[in-house]
């Protein structure tokens, strides 16, 4: 007996002794009530008239610090999951001691559509799908329904309550899916929030957010400043190890050139150390106010032989219309030696160099089309349901159907040496490729180039198509403008100004100059590349790293 109980003893005692220790972290002198700081107010309102989330209810706090005056608007801070962090008393101290700006908090609950009857049946509960999701949706949320609505009302004594609408004045932040939520609401509108505080962030399987990572680091750099914290015993279950994600974020935003800052413990999945560091993170984040955050520079070697420094997008006039691909008949795509091929109506007619009419193929109305150096040109063609009909169209006039098997088939490119055929599929994430045969016809058709599909949508949404002399690969796409080696590999992704790209060409006198069309603004932007003119002489690349 005496031995049992010895056994369970000492196994009681390893027990005991590998139960990880309690969580304690030193509070911050910040996030205790000082003497003589002025205390702002905390007021509470419901929302309910949401057209993002339809039908959804929920509870938003507002905090007004006492040195908020209406004649200036305040800076903004948003908190997802409600008041966290001892967030007031935290601003408290941070704008009395000129740590911070003065900055009205606002303070949201994930939404709930409520049951009719909480005795029968359960709310919808909207937590995953604003907080897990990537996309702009919250960022809209935020930006077009809760901010007009916390300015509808006034502080206690009358103020009117007036925020900034400057991206560099606002920061985002929250905990776990709510954390991710803030770096997506950053990720999709870094116009509007320009600081991140992200605490045990959910950058894993759920709804997409294991992503970010590898988007962070393919991507042009945005002006977001970003404080991490996490800790070693962070979850580790079906939707991956959170602290291994973390870590793979801090890293991600590092290398792509990001302000980061991280504090790591040996904390769990809870809030105790985020509340400990939460004045640090708001002095660093909120530091040199109101200098902006600005973009970094990016590690990425793809991004960095593209891009000009100081070059971004500019806003094009009806001169830089012309050379877009228009997506309908009635245009004109050069050929060799000064001939057109003409789309009008259901045809296409050949041109020499003269003007004069060479040839004409009837009965077919195109979507897209490129002429080679040896005259021979690839039409894309709509075809029955949702196919496309690819077309070999010789300088005779002669037409050839090569393929009818493209879902959606939205461009076509020809590689800089001319002996393969890019094909994009909308309806997919696929950009096929074809060996093009010596008599023109194609072969060797191929899944080819792997596209990324943003989280709201079933495909990359491609729609159109060029190549550099190098033998990148620019495809216009839902997530902006993905540019791919040889090899079929998404390098790089330059992000567009406005809705997705439609249209995409190089021009300019030394097709150094990147056109595109988002809806129906038009924009330019200078790199350090060189476009390639189908029609002139094939142009050998270096050949690609494997």
């Amino acid at each position: 007996m005496n031995r049992i109980f010895l056994v369970a003893l000492i196994g009681w005692s390893t027990v005991a002794l590998a139960q990880p220790a309690p969580e304690t972290y030193p509070d911050d002198p910040a996030s205790i009530e000082q003497p003589g700081v002025p205390k702002g107010e905390v007021l509470k309102f419901t929302f309910e008239q949401s057209k993002i989330f339809p039908g959804t209810w929920r509870e938003y706090w507002v905090y007004v610090p006492a040195q908020y005056r209406p004649e200036k608007p305040a800076c903004v801070y948003v908190n997802q999951d409600g008041i966290q962090w001892k967030a007031p008393t935290v601003f408290d101290n941070l704008i009395h001691q000129g740590q911070m700006p003065v900055t009205i908090g606002v303070f949201v609950t994930p939404g709930r559509v409520r049951a009719a009857n909480a005795d029968k049946a359960l709310d919808r509960y909207n937590r995953s799908v604003e907080y897990d999701g990537l996309g702009d949706a919250y960022a809209r949320f935020i930006l077009e329904e809760i901010l007009p609505a916390v300015e509808t009302h006034k502080a206690s004594d009358g103020r009117a309550i007036r925020l900034s609408k400057n991206g560099n004045d606002r920061a985002i932040g929250g905990s776990s899916s709510g954390a991710v939520c803030a770096f997506t609401a950053a990720w999709e509108r870094p116009d509007a929030f320009s600081r991140v505080f992200s605490a045990i962030g959910t950058y894993v399987g759920l709804r997409g957010g294991d992503r970010y990572s590898t988007l962070v680091r393919k991507t042009e750099p945005k002006p977001i400043r970003v404080f991490l914290q996490d800790g070693t015993n962070d979850l580790d279950i079906y939707a991956g190890d959170w602290w291994k994600a973390n870590e793979a974020m801090e890293r991600a935003l590092t290398f792509a050139g990001y302000e980061v800052e991280h504090v790591w413990s040996e904390g769990g999945h809870n809030g105790k150390h985020g509340t400990a560091v939460f004045p640090q993170a708001m002095r660093w984040l909120w530091k040199d106010w109101p200098q902006p955050v600005t973009a970094g520079k990016s590690r990425n070697q793809f991004l960095s032989d593209m891009l000009l420094p100081g070059e971004g997008w500019q806003a094009a006039g009806p001169a830089a219309e012309t050379p877009l691909k228009e997506k309908k008949s009635g245009r004109d795509v050069p050929g060799p030696g000064g001939t057109r091929y003409a789309l009008i109506n259901s045809q296409v007619r050949i041109y020499d160099a003269s003007g004069t009419e060479k040839a004409v193929v009837r009965g077919i109305t195109g979507t897209d089309l490129v002429v080679a150096h040896n005259g021979n040109g690839y039409l894309l063609a709509d075809g029955p349901g949702q196919r496309s009909r690819l077309y070999l169209i010789r300088a005779t006039g002669e037409r050839i159907q090569v393929d009818d098997r493209l879902n959606g088939a939205a461009g076509i490119a020809l590689t800089p040496d001319q002996t393969q055929l890019y094909a994009l599929e909308s309806g997919t994430h696929w950009v096929w490729i074809y060996q093009i045969s010596p008599d023109g016809t194609l072969s060797s058709k191929q899944r080819y180039g792997w596209l990324h599909v943003p989280d709201t949508a079933e495909d990359a949404g491609a729609a159109a198509i060029a190549c550099d002399r190098d033998g990148r690969v620019y495809v216009a796409t839902r997530l902006g403008i993905q540019v791919l080696d040889q090899l079929g590999r998404v390098n790089a992704i330059l992000p567009v100004p406005g809705e997705q790209t439609t249209q995409l060409t190089f021009g300019g006198a030394d097709s150094k100059t990147v056109m595109i069309r988002c809806g129906d603004k038009h924009y330019r932007r200078t790199l350090n590349v060189q476009g390639v003119k189908p029609y002139e002489a094939p142009i050998k690349p270096a050949t690609p790293r494997l």
